[in-house]
C-alpha cells in the first residue's frame, strides 16, 4: 500500500514491510500494488503468493540501469519519469473469432478466477521474473491477459491473431499484458501478436508472452510492433520446447520511441528445432533493442537465427544474441547472423553476437556486420538508368525482404511490406505504395 512518509513522499509496502526508498522515488505506477490486489480478490493462494513474490522482487531490484550489462545500451529513464496509470481494459481483439474444436482462446483473468490450476504449472515458470524487473512488474500486476490452448494433435489452419491497440488522449497509461500459449503434443498452429497505437498520448506496453511447445508440436509465433511514435514498448517472450518440436519466431519492430524485445528459447529435449527471424527499422530518434538467448540444453538440437536492422536519422539499434550450449548438448547445430544497414551518418548500431559452448561435439558459428549500402550495387543500378534515390530504395528494400519474405502468413507479410514502402526513404514510389 502506498503510505505517506515522514518527508511527505510515498513509501511502497509489500509483504515484507517497507520497500526500498530508492524504489519509492522511482516507482511512478498507479494504482499501487495493494489496491490492485484488492480489486482482484479473491484469488488462489498460490497466485496471491506469486504476485507478492514478483512485486517484492521488483522492489528489491528496481529499474535496470546502464551499469547492468544487459541494459548497457538501453536507458529506461524516460519510462521511469512518467506518472503512469494502470490500464484496466487491456484485452486484445481476437482474430478469427471462431476457432476449431480443441482450441481455446480465453481471458486469462477469467481462467485465473474460475480454474487457476489449469495454468499453474506454466504461468511464470517459462518466463521467470528473477532476472528481469519488467517481467517481475508484469507478474505482480498479473490480470489482463490471454490463454491460447491448442489440444493434442490439433492442426489449426487459420492463424490466431491477438491485436492490441493502446493509447489514451487523457492520461499516460501502462498495460501489463500477459499471453500464455500451450501447444500440446503433436499440435500445429500460428499465433500472431500485433501491437498498434490509436494516435493518443504517450503510453507504455509492458508485455510478457510464455510459450510451451509440447513433444512433436509445431508452433509459429509472429510479433509485429507498430506502436505510436511516443510509445514505450517492452516485451519478454519465452519459449520452452519438448522433444522433436519445432518453434519459429518472427519478430518485426517498426514503431515506438523506445522498444525492446527479450526473446529466450529453451531447447529442453532431444531433436527440437528453433528458428528466430527478426527485423527492426528505426528512424528519427527511435531506440530499438533486441536481446535473444537460445539455450541448447539437450543433444541433437538445431537453431537458426537471422536478425537484420535498418537505421536512419539519429536512431539507435541494438542486437545482443547469445547461444548457450550446455555440457550435455552434444551434436548441437547452431548458426546466428546479425546484419545492420545504416542509412544515415548519425544512425548507430550495437551488435553483440555471443557463443558459450560447453560441449565438444558441436557445429556452431555466428557473424555480425554493420555497414552502408553496397557502393558497387548502387553503381550498377544507376548505370542501368535508375535514379539514385530509387536505387537506394530498391537495395534497402531487398535487404529487408530477406527476412520479411520468410513470413508465410500472406496478409501479415503484405502489411509489413506496405509499411516498409512508407518507412524506407524513397521506397513508396518505387514499390507502388500510396499513403
Amino acid at each position: 500500500m502506498a503510505r505517506k512518509g515522514a518527508a511527505g513522499g510515498k513509501t511502497l509496502r509489500g509483504r515484507g514491510g517497507p520497500l526500498m526508498e530508492a524504489l519509492a522515488q522511482e516507482s511512478v505506477f498507479s494504482p499501487d500494488f495493494e489496491s490492485f490486489e484488492a480489486e482482484h480478490a479473491p484469488v488462489a493462494p498460490w497466485l496471491r503468493e506469486l504476485r507478492r513474490d514478483a512485486f517484492d522482487r521488483f522492489a528489491k531490484t528496481g529499474f535496470p540501469t546502464p551499469k547492468e550489462e544487459a541494459w548497457r545500451t538501453t536507458r529506461v529513464e524516460p519510462i521511469t519519469q512518467v506518472p503512469w496509470v494502470l490500464e484496466r481494459n487491456g484485452q486484445p481483439e481476437l482474430r478469427p473469432a471462431r476457432l476449431p474444436r480443441g482450441v481455446r482462446v480465453a481471458s486469462l483473468r477469467d481462467v485465473l478466477a474460475k480454474e487457476p490450476e489449469t495454468v499453474r504449472p506454466h504461468l511464470a515458470s517459462v518466463a521467470g521474473f528473477d532476472r528481469n524487473p519488467f517481467v517481475a512488474l508484469n507478474t505482480a500486476f498479473l490480470g489482463n491477459g490471454v490463454l491460447v490452448e491448442i489440444g493434442r494433435g490439433i492442426v489449426v489452419e487459420e492463424p490466431i491473431e491477438l491485436r492490441y491497440r493502446s493509447g489514451s488522449a487523457t492520461e499516460p497509461r501502462v498495460a501489463h499484458g500477459r499471453v500464455l500459449i500451450l501447444a500440446s503434443e503433436g499440435s500445429q498452429a500460428t499465433v500472431i501478436e500485433t501491437y498498434e497505437g490509436n494516435g493518443g498520448g504517450p503510453y507504455f506496453t509492458n508485455a510478457v508472452t510464455e510459450i510451451a511447445v509440447g513433444d512433436g508440436a509445431v508452433l509459429e509465433h509472429i510479433k509485429v510492433q507498430r506502436e505510436d511514435a511516443r510509445a514505450f514498448h517492452l516485451q519478454t517472450i519465452a519459449a520452452r520446447q519438448g522433444r522433436s518440436s519445432r518453434f519459429t519466431s518472427q519478430n518485426v519492430a517498426l514503431g515506438a520511441l523506445l522498444a525492446r524485445t527479450d526473446l529466450t528459447v529453451s531447447l529442453e529435449a532431444e531433436g527440437s528445432e528453433c528458428t528466430l527471424d527478426g527485423l527492426f527499422v528505426g528512424s528519427g530518434t527511435q531506440h530499438l533493442d533486441n536481446h535473444t538467448m537460445i539455450d541448447h540444453a539437450k543433444p541433437h538440437c538445431t537453431s537458426r537465427e537471422l536478425y537484420k536492422g535498418i537505421l536512419d536519422g539519429k536512431s539507435r539499434g541494438v542486437f545482443y544474441g547469445k547461444i548457450l550450449v550446455r555440457p550435455d548438448a552434444q551434436k548441437t547445430d547452431a548458426i546466428q547472423t546479425n546484419k545492420n544497414l545504416l542509412l544515415s551518418g548519425e544512425a548507430l548500431a550495437h551488435s553483440t553476437p555471443a557463443l558459450e559452448i560447453l560441449a565438444d561435439d558441436v557445429k556452431c558459428k555466428h557473424g555480425s556486420t554493420i555497414g552502408q549500402l553496397d557502393a558497387n550495387a548502387l553503381f550498377y543500378l544507376r548505370s542501368r538508368g535508375i535514379g539514385e534515390s530509387e536505387a537506394r530504395a530498391l537495395l534497402t528494400y531487398a535487404f529487408a525482404a530477406d527476412v520479411v519474405g520468410r513470413i508465410r502468413v500472406e496478409p501479415i507479410r503484405a502489411s509489413i511490406e506496405a509499411s516498409l514502402g512508407l518507412r524506407l526513404p524513397g521506397s513508396a514510389g518505387v514499390l507502388g505504395v500510396t499513403r
